[in-house]
């Protein structure tokens, strides 16, 4: 077989053939792995729900996606997962809320009863830096330092003690304590305005 002469074309040409082939391979790989990403997340979600509701008996009686827009004119979505238990009474509601924190989205689900106090919240998805904003998933849990479960936004939104507020924010990471705390307030409005 005779070498390739050392040429722009066939360089060129080596280089588009590699390159679509590549392509090619990363989609299939893409096309399989789609079904699992898409049931995992699915998991997450149903797993999510039943922590942030405390309780596995359970049922997700609707879900309603509402958008609003943020102070900059920007469409939010929420998502608003109507819970109840297993004879059909009304548990309350999970609300999927998204701010922006110090790396990017955070998005935290809430888990509210009917009059609107916080049951329990999970992250589902952030950007923060790992070992201060990444705390977020413990900081503010039961009995520790920045303790939002059994609290309600109903009087009064929810802000860190550097605000004015009753939050102690996680120690060295006020931005991402309020994009949570924020977060938390939002989802508390879309549920009693229009998730109830």
């Amino acid at each position: 077989m005779e070498k390739l002469k050392s040429s722009l074309t066939n360089m060129v040409v080596v280089l588009v053939v590699v390159a679509v082939v590549t392509s090619g391979l990363l989609a299939v790989v893409n096309h399989v792995t789609e079904g699992p990403k898409a049931v995992k997340a699915e998991k997450t979600l149903a797993d999510g729900i039943k922590k942030v509701m405390c309780t596995q008996d359970l049922t997700v009686t609707a879900n309603d996606t509402i958008t609003t827009q943020d102070e900059k004119g920007k469409d939010v979505k929420y998502i608003v997962y109507k819970v109840s238990d297993k004879a059909g009474k009304e548990l309350g509601a999970a609300v999927k809320s998204t701010t922006l924190g110090f790396g990017g989205d955070l998005e935290v689900l809430v888990g509210f009863d009917p009059e609107g106090t916080i049951l329990g919240y999970t992250i589902l998805k952030h950007a923060e830096t790992p070992g201060l904003g990444a705390k977020a998933d413990t900081w503010f849990q039961k009995g520790q330092k920045g303790d939002v479960i059994g609290k309600s936004p109903k009087d009064k939104p929810l802000t860190v003690s550097k605000d004015g507020g009753e939050i102690d924010a996680i120690t060295a990471s006020t931005i991402t304590s309020r994009a949570f705390l924020k977060a938390i307030n939002n989802a508390y409005d879309i549920y009693k305005k229009g998730g109830k």
